[in-house]
């Protein structure tokens, strides 16, 4: 069982999970991006043996985190779905009808190209950004010009952050990690099936890698 790193932001009290999202406590919600269900079905559809149990792993991870946390709502912010219909929304669906009390909702991203009525039948909303308390969520990071006119913070994900590290011998690693800046924090990729990409970090920003079962300081 992973118990996070506690982090204090906007006046409101976030646990980073090593799991790849969040839990904020005083709305008792997770929040979370880039699931990319359905991608494994998108590669055996197109041909490519790509084992079937992988696209069980993510929904796995799901189920323990609300059963460790007992979310009343969870919050994704965008690309749940990777592509069109394939076998793995069955699946997805079937997974829903277990949490039906949990309130769900969807920031839609560039792959969530499901009509919306899927969504909705299996009580998900959807929207193209959510608000809540001091927080303004949404799929795609914002430039700063944009973020200069925002009156909230940001959350978002869709570049699978990662950080670089360089240890002594030159050898280096990148990691996935939650990155914060004065005005924006960008999620790491839920999914597991998706790699990520090293970000240039400012100073001032506070970053978490993410390694086995820890989250850490960078």
């Amino acid at each position: 069982m992973s118990t996070g790193l506690d982090f204090k932001l906007q006046e409101q009290d976030l646990l980073l999970l090593p799991e790849r999202a969040i839990f904020w406590k005083q709305e008792k919600a997770l929040m979370l991006a880039d699931v990319h269900l359905g991608k494994v079905g998108h590669f055996r559809k197109a041909g490519i043996a790509i084992p079937r149990p992988l696209a069980q792993d993510d929904l796995k991870c799901l189920t323990r985190l609300i059963h460790q946390h007992q979310p009343d709502k969870i919050l994704f912010l965008g690309d749940l779905f990777h592509s069109d219909m394939n076998a793995d929304w069955e699946s997805f669906a079937a997974w829903r009808e277990q949490f039906s009390s949990i309130a769900m909702q969807l920031v839609k991203g560039n792959h969530d190209i499901i009509q919306e009525e899927h969504y909705h039948q299996l009580n998900i909303s959807t929207h193209h950004e959510l608000v809540y308390g001091p927080f303004r969520m949404l799929h795609h990071p914002q430039s700063d010009a944009c973020l200069q006119q925002q009156s909230h913070y940001v959350l978002c994900g869709h570049i699978h952050p990662g950080v670089k590290l360089v240890g002594r011998g030159r050898e280096s690693v990148t990691l996935p990690c939650f990155a914060f800046g004065s005005q924006q924090a960008i999620l790491p990729s839920f999914g597991k099936f998706t790699g990520q990409v090293a970000m240039r970090h400012q100073a001032t920003d506070h970053v978490f890698g993410i390694v086995s079962n820890k989250v850490f300081a960078v």
